[in-house]
């Protein structure tokens, strides 16, 4: 059994609420604390995933950076992902999915350049100039505030290995069993606090669940810059 399994195993069937992001990150950094030793970069998804991962760094002594990560939508349900592509341009595509939910090849094509087109302002808005941290060889703990389809962070461990990362931990506060499985089977350790039998959305765990902006996640990355690297 994988290090990946037994972090899922150890979780189930323990049903948690979190009051909001920042909660469910000093959570989530007590499994983690035994990271630390190997001066870890912590890793957010934005934007949801910042606040969470703020909290992570704050207690392991690591540096924070971000990896801009978008969904790609279905065409009649934005927020049903059927992909995801990073910043680097590498991208994850549940081809039979997106057939099934009407996604043409033009339809595949107007989406990646329009979420492409978020990713390219995001990485300019956050980083302001700035280089990437440098994770080749280094323990990267990936970070987000939770995994509806995986997708996402699946196309963040790929681009991630494609940098030369030695180790990717995921860490999410919740998750659905499939996509537990599906972002386990490629990251080298994963810890989800709470994997519910349904998941009825991420919003369902968290009792403030509002919407991050821009303004917090430069606010947040901005405080991170004092923590060791």
């Amino acid at each position: 059994m994988s290090a990946a399994a037994a972090s899922i195993l150890a979780s189930e069937n323990v049903l948690m609420e979190f009051a909001n992001r920042r909660d469910a990150g000093r959570l989530l950094a007590k499994q983690l604390v035994h990271l630390a030793a190997e001066r870890p970069i912590v890793v957010a998804l934005p934007r949801g995933g910042v606040p969470v991962a703020f909290e992570i760094a704050i207690q392991l002594g690591a540096p924070l950076e971000i990896l801009a990560v978008r969904k790609l939508g279905a065409p009649t349900n934005l927020e049903f992902g059927v992909g995801a592509i990073a910043e680097d341009g590498s991208a994850v595509l549940d081809s039979v999915t997106a057939r099934r939910a009407g996604m043409t090849q033009d339809v595949l094509d107007a989406t990646v350049a329009r979420e492409a087109a978020e990713l390219r302002r995001q990485v300019a808005r956050y980083r302001d100039g700035r280089p990437a941290l440098e994770v080749s060889g280094r323990t990267v703990i990936v970070v987000d505030d939770g995994l509806a389809t995986g997708l996402t962070d699946l196309a963040a461990i790929r681009s991630l290995r494609a940098s030369g990362a030695s180790t990717i931990v995921v860490a999410v506060p919740v998750g659905a069993r499939e996509s537990i499985e599906l972002v386990a089977a490629e990251a080298d350790e994963l810890v989800c606090l709470t994997i519910p039998r349904s998941l009825f959305g991420i919003g369902r765990w968290y009792r403030d669940f509002s919407a991050v902006s821009d303004e917090e996640v430069l606010e947040l990355l901005a405080a991170s810059v004092a923590l060791p690297g």
